[in-house]
């Protein structure tokens, strides 16, 4: 069961490197309940995935996940990595920068019956808005 949970965790990161939002319908429960902050407007449940990586591959054309470490405990995978991709469209109200943004992520996916059930996750927000230039401290 390990691999299985893992194996299924791995599909989603690579569904959205390879633009294929589609598998989120086959890996997400009807039941499923987002507890990450997501921006106002964000649609409940398991079309909050789809809306989110919609909203960010239409900024990001090139957004891509690298999963660093993978872990399973029990019915939760834990996924330690980087989103990185080129800012070619309006994002959250900011105008294309054309820049390159490279920034950590964590995630906690808890699963029943081989779906998605919940999701916990930290996105180094910051780091990203530095990156753009929109926020103080960007780095060079």
């Amino acid at each position: 069961m390990s691999t299985d949970l893992k194996a299924l965790a791995s599909r989603i990161y690579e569904a959205v490197s390879d633009d294929d939002l589609d598998v989120f319908d086959e890996v997400f429960d009807d039941s499923f309940v987002e507890h990450e902050d997501v921006p106002p407007g964000t649609p409940p449940g398991k079309e909050a995935p789809r809306a989110m990586f919609t909203m960010i591959k239409n900024a990001f054309p090139d957004f891509h996940a690298t999963v660093e470490d993978m872990f399973e405990v029990g019915d939760t995978v834990l996924a330690r990595g980087r989103f990185a991709g080129t800012h070619r469209g309006e994002f959250m109200g900011i105008p294309a920068t054309g820049k390159h943004v490279d920034f950590a992520f964590f995630d906690q996916l808890r699963f029943s019956d081989g779906r998605v059930i919940e999701h916990w996750g930290v996105t180094d927000m910051m780091a990203m808005m530095q990156q753009l230039g929109v926020m103080e401290g960007a780095p060079n």
